[in-house]
């Protein structure tokens, strides 16, 4: 009998309000939280537990990589930021010296469920992950652009005047700055965007200029609060949700590709279909010949980078 366990792996700000969604959302039965700072991780174990006679059972604790052995999901949220001057790449290469250990140590255990990583460059730690692991790539998943997707659906309901949730739409490639709306396949209840806007009093060219907002929305939330954690934790307890429930629900999370869109070997986020065995398969949807020139791209800039991480 499965029991929902879920080990989480750095409890900052995003782990720690991942952890919350989690608790409020009633996802999992069985949280444990693993941190450098141990004190910390029992802190919020505690103060998570307070919440629990208002939403679901749960057991929650500070855990060891022992713990890791007979759980379903281990979510990563662990790593070191980007300082003031240093290169993505720097950036990267310290968090891949990171990455090994934590997912030496994961595997050591025994684990052997489904991994889902938050890290940033997320499609760079995702293929690490991967590498790291000797996993099958479908039980390793990142986080992609499933933010993303959810800030382009609440920008255009706002536009439009509808409810977020009857908005679907997507943004794809990397999470980073060579990301790109799928304006192709952006409805409205069915109903196709360019449509909407011919029978509706919708202001294109603000519309157009929407995805601007959506890009840089991390940049200004930064520069307002210093982080981005809210949105990405309900993200990705939803993520979790699709997987311990067996949902097959689709999100644009960072999946490896095997020649769909015309790419091959790297994580890059797209359409899937979530489920208990993790990425079921991937969706390639028709895209203009814009849109895969920008999918290209953002492959190869993901693929450069792989390229001087790994093959050196």
């Amino acid at each position: 009998m499965k029991k929902s366990k879920i080990i989480l792996i750095g409890d900052g700000a995003v782990g720690s309000s991942y952890a919350f969604a989690c608790t409020l959302l009633g996802v999992g039965r069985e949280i444990g939280i693993i941190d450098m700072n141990a004190d910390k991780a029992e802190g919020d174990a505690m103060d998570l537990s307070d919440a629990l006679s208002f939403t679901a059972p749960k057991d929650i604790y500070s855990a060891t990589y022992d713990d890791c052995e007979d759980a379903e999901i281990v979510v990563i949220t662990a790593g070191v930021a980007q300082k003031q001057g240093e290169t993505r790449l720097e950036l990267v290469d310290r968090n891949l010296k990171i990455f090994k250990s934590i997912v030496d140590k994961v595997v050591s255990s025994g684990f052997n469920g489904i991994f889902l990583v938050a890290t940033n460059p997320v499609d760079i730690m995702t293929y690490a992950t991967w590498r790291f692991s000797g996993f099958n790539a479908n039980r390793v998943i990142g986080t992609g652009t499933v933010l993303d997707s959810s800030r382009f659906r609440k920008e255009i309901a706002e536009l439009t005047k509808v409810d977020p949730r009857s908005v679907h739409a997507y943004i794809m490639g990397e999470h980073g700055d060579s990301e790109f709306p799928v304006w192709s396949h952006a409805n409205i209840g069915g109903l196709p965007l360019d449509d909407w806007i011919q029978t509706n009093s919708v202001d294109e060219e603000v519309l157009l200029h929407s995805f601007n907002k959506v890009k840089n929305a991390a940049y200004e939330i930064i520069n307002r609060k210093g982080a981005t954690f809210y949105g990405i934790a309900a993200a990705m307890a939803y993520l979790t949700k699709a997987i311990l429930n067996n949902e097959n629900s689709i999100y644009s999370v960072s999946s490896f590709l095997r020649g769909e869109y015309g790419v091959s070997d790297i994580y890059i986020g797209v359409p899937a279909i979530i489920n208990s065995n993790g990425i079921k398969n991937v969706l390639e949807i028709p895209l203009t010949d814009t849109e895969k020139e920008r999918m290209d791209e953002s492959s190869r800039i993901i693929k450069e980078i792989i390229d001087a991480s790994f093959n050196r």
